[in-house]
């Protein structure tokens, strides 16, 4: 069908990998429970966009380039690492902020740090600047794209459309439930410090992890 092999197989293992967190997930639970799920979406919208472009980029051989040259690969590596990190700090920070002006009234939307702001534009470069997503998204795309098709971008385009349609649902469902947790937050600002913490480790983790990763 268009291209494509084991059809059934590529969709399992794509809600298999959706599932797994990532910055992108954690990234657009975030700020659906600081900031609701207008922003919310407004994150998610991020996502697909830099999904897409890597996508589009895998498609068209640019993830060949890291492969074949790896300063490019150092470049994109340490530089998507000090932005997971820096977005990190700056959630562990607004957390103990919010922590010490506990005894204000206002809410704890209000208080989101800056990195919450602009949701769109910092979840697509959160989704940019990793390189491994690049890689991933060819290697696990080219083992369901049929040989000798003669119009490959419809299968990547259907791969795609398959990705962002997962994608879509499983984000709802974290905007969703993040809006949830702000209700909690709201109440219990001590557990809105300490999720906001862990939050911010794991980008932190996230950041660490991608600078030690290879090429391969």
């Amino acid at each position: 069908m268009l291209g494509i092999t084991d059809f059934w197989t590529y969709v399992l293992g794509v809600v298999a990998i959706i599932l797994l967190p990532g910055p992108n997930s954690i990234f657009v639970l975030s700020v659906g429970a600081r900031r609701g799920v207008r922003a919310g979406y407004q994150a998610a919208c991020g996502v697909f966009v830099g999904d897409a472009v890597l996508m589009v980029l895998s498609a068209t051989g640019v993830s060949s380039l890291l492969g074949t040259y790896p300063p490019l690969f150092l470049v994109l590596k340490y530089a998507g690492a000090a932005y997971l990190a820096w977005v990190g700090v700056n959630i562990i920070r607004g957390a103990w902020h919010g922590w010490r002006h506990r005894g204000e009234a206002a809410p704890v939307a209000e208080e989101a740090p800056a990195e919450m702001q602009r949701p769109f534009r910092r979840a697509a470069v959160i989704s940019l600047l990793n390189p491994k997503a690049i890689l991933f998204f060819v290697s696990f795309f080219l083992q369901f794209v049929e040989p000798g098709y003669p119009h490959p971008a419809w299968s990547f385009l259907v791969l795609g459309a398959v990705v962002q349609f997962f994608s879509a649902l499983y984000l709802t469902a974290l905007i969703f439930g993040g809006r949830f947790l702000a209700g909690q937050f709201q109440r219990r600002r001590r557990l809105a410090a300490g999720a906001a913490t862990g939050v911010g480790a794991l980008f932190v983790g996230f950041s660490i992890k991608l600078a030690t990763a290879s090429v391969s």
